[in-house]
């Protein structure tokens, strides 16, 4: 194998293992949100959970400035609306309607929304094998998502409005990935990551904060942040969310997708349906049936399979 090859191969798999991490840190992300709901709302956790992000990505952006032209800028605004208030507010209202299994079941979907939208927007393409990886890793994530029991004590039932939500969800996350990869043709992964995560934390301020800016002009009444009754275990939550599911997932994630194709990369978002379910089923009581134990394998044995099997030539490398 020639020397640039070797180099190219251990590229490779440096891309598909961020990738791997990314959707390890991102599987803990339902759980730890659920812990943080149990003592506020959906907008105030989820404006929590960036802040921890922002506070993680400053020194980051601080060290890469970069000069976005007009056009640029505008697209780094939308992925910052689409992927941080959209997104995660609109994921997290589902997350409220329904469980921790049923939400995690509706992620598995993921990967196959990717390699599809990869397909038809991004010039890139999949053979037989890929597709079937996805199509057993998806299988995979689906027997995870069933094999578990239903909620039990304070955690609400499934409900079709609660799937839905975070089904749309991930449509926007979808377009939020794709436009990721397009500005990173001319941007490295660390700064489009930094940037949209602080230009999205922004947006969330003032759609969360907003209102109660505005409530003595307008006499409604708006809950204030909370602070003070916030116990240690939802801090803790907070905090590991904004700065593991947030800030290094997200960047792990970027530099994993411009390194190898993201429809290839999609098999390991089934990780984090996988984990999901299972932290649900081992925490929040739930079951683990003999189906969720070989969901996990075919999602495990699929993304290994993908991964040491031969591939196409990698995009553009941006040295960093």
């Amino acid at each position: 194998m020639k020397p640039d090859a070797k180099t190219g191969r251990r590229i490779a798999l440096l891309g598909y293992g961020a990738c791997a991490l990314a959707g390890t840190f991102w599987g803990t992300g339902f759980y730890f949100g659920r812990i943080a709901l149990d003592e506020m709302s959906v907008g105030h956790m989820v404006l929590y959970r960036f802040l921890f992000a922002s506070a993680g990505m400053l020194p980051v952006a601080l060290r890469n400035r970069v000069r976005l032209n007009w056009a640029e800028t505008r697209m780094l605004l939308l992925c910052a609306a689409l992927g941080v208030p959209l997104q995660f507010l609109l994921q997290y209202q589902g997350l409220a309607r329904t469980t921790v299994s049923h939400a995690s079941l509706m992620v598995g979907a993921m990967p196959v929304l990717l390699a599809v939208g990869a397909a038809l927007f991004a010039g890139e393409s999949l053979d037989w094998f890929g597709w079937l990886a996805l199509c057993v890793s998806t299988a995979g994530a689906v027997l995870v998502a069933l094999g578990g029991g239903s909620g039990r004590g304070a955690y609400e039932q499934p409900s079709l409005a609660g799937d839905m939500l975070v089904f749309a969800s991930l449509v926007i996350a979808l377009v939020w990935i794709l436009l990721s990869k397009k500005l990173m043709e001319s941007h490295s992964p660390t700064v489009v990551t930094a940037y949209t995560i602080l230009a999205g934390t922004g947006m969330l301020v003032l759609w969360v904060l907003g209102p109660w800016a505005l409530s003595p002009f307008t006499h409604r009444k708006v809950a204030p942040l909370p602070f003070a009754h916030i116990s240690a275990a939802v801090w803790a939550a907070l905090i590991i969310s904004g700065l593991l599911c947030t800030s290094a997932s997200t960047l792990l994630w970027n530099w994993g997708i411009h390194h190898v194709p993201a429809s290839r990369a999609g098999v390991f978002l089934n990780i984090e349906p996988a984990l999901g379910a299972l932290l649900g089923v081992e925490l929040l009581g739930e079951r683990l049936g003999p189906y969720a134990w070989l969901g996990g394998a075919l999602i495990i044995g699929a993304a290994v399979a993908l991964t040491v099997r031969g591939h196409e030539p990698e995009p553009a490398v941006i040295l960093e």
